[in-house]
């Protein structure tokens, strides 16, 4: 498997990376090639000062960066040396397996859109986020803000994405979902999630537990979490929030530090044909670590390919 990191894009790139890169290598895994997309001198540097063996290791210079705050559709035309352009077209033209950046957000998801495609029968792809969760595990909220309209379709097959990620790869038997409301009964809500209820009832693919409220997020009563990303976008900022605010008041709890989102690593674009993955800006070595982990994880498990089968079963 041929996994491409994007090395110029977050906040601490190269560095991090590389170090992250380090620390995935140092546990020992086989039958992996990393590709490594940037400026090619400063990041053979990098490697050579942290004694990385260029074994099972590509270098794609890339002259071009895509900066965080450009329009991502007009860098990604303009810039066709760029490292995240580069990412898309070895991942289109089947050079590698899967693509990794914590750059420019919007460029990583119209590369996703445009250069990778949707699978067949989908609507629109989402992404996910996780919820650290007060017995220790981790819940996943889907649509966590790419779609901030939605119609009830849109809701039943980001269930669907959800809970096959959260099958494989958070490693949940029969997974349960749940629509986010306000109140419990079948009913309520507006138009959306009273139209959506129905479809998640009929959906063949998932355990529907029917709605959950603002206050069983943070608990175990669902392990992913169904909402248009207007409202899941709002969750996620509020649950970052916690971390910086525990930061502050020199809270120290086991369970407030999982809320360090940077610790995760990205979260997947679910629902395009090839494993893509999106980091924080601030993504640090951990962090690109376990974004590596998630990729190999996503592409043993053969996720894609389920998620594919789904969609076919329904069409």
């Amino acid at each position: 498997m041929n996994i491409a990191l994007d090395m110029m894009g977050g906040d601490y790139a190269p560095l991090e990376a590389v170090k992250g890169i380090s620390l995935f290598l140092a546990e020992g895994h086989k039958n992996i090639i990393l590709t490594l997309i940037g400026d090619e001198t400063k990041v053979k540097e990098l490697l050579e000062a942290h004694a990385i063996s260029l074994n099972n290791i590509e270098l794609v210079h890339a002259s071009q960066i895509i900066e965080m705050q450009e329009h991502p559709t007009r860098a990604l035309r303009e810039k066709k040396e760029s490292s995240i352009a580069i990412g898309f077209q070895l991942l289109a033209t089947g050079k590698t397996d899967a693509f990794i950046s914590a750059g420019n957000t919007g460029a990583m998801m119209v590369g996703a859109l445009f250069s990778i495609k949707a699978i067949e029968g989908l609507l629109r792809p989402t992404i996910g986020a996780y919820i650290p969760r007060e017995n220790g595990t981790l819940g996943l909220l889907v649509d966590a803000g790419i779609n901030s309209d939605c119609k009830p379709e849109n809701l039943s097959q980001f269930a669907t994405l959800g809970s096959l990620y959260a099958e494989h790869i958070l490693g949940y038997a029969n997974p349960k979902v749940g629509l986010i409301n306000l109140g419990e009964e079948e009913g309520k809500g507006n138009l959306l999630t009273q139209a959506a209820y129905s479809l998640l009832k009929e959906n063949k693919h998932i355990n529907f537990i029917g709605n959950i409220e603002g206050r069983d997020i943070l608990l175990d009563k669902s392990d992913v979490m169904v909402c248009e990303g207007f409202t899941g976008n709002v969750v996620l900022k509020l649950a970052e929030s916690i971390y910086d605010l525990v930061q502050r008041r020199g809270i120290k709890d086991e369970h407030f530090d999982r809320f360090n989102f940077e610790m995760y690593g990205g979260v997947p674009v679910l629902g395009v044909a090839k494993p893509v993955i999106i980091g924080h800006g601030i993504s640090k070595d951990v962090a690109f670590k376990n974004m590596i982990g998630i990729a190999q994880q996503m592409l043993e498990k053969d996720l894609l390919q389920k998620m594919k089968d789904a969609f076919i079963q329904n069409g």
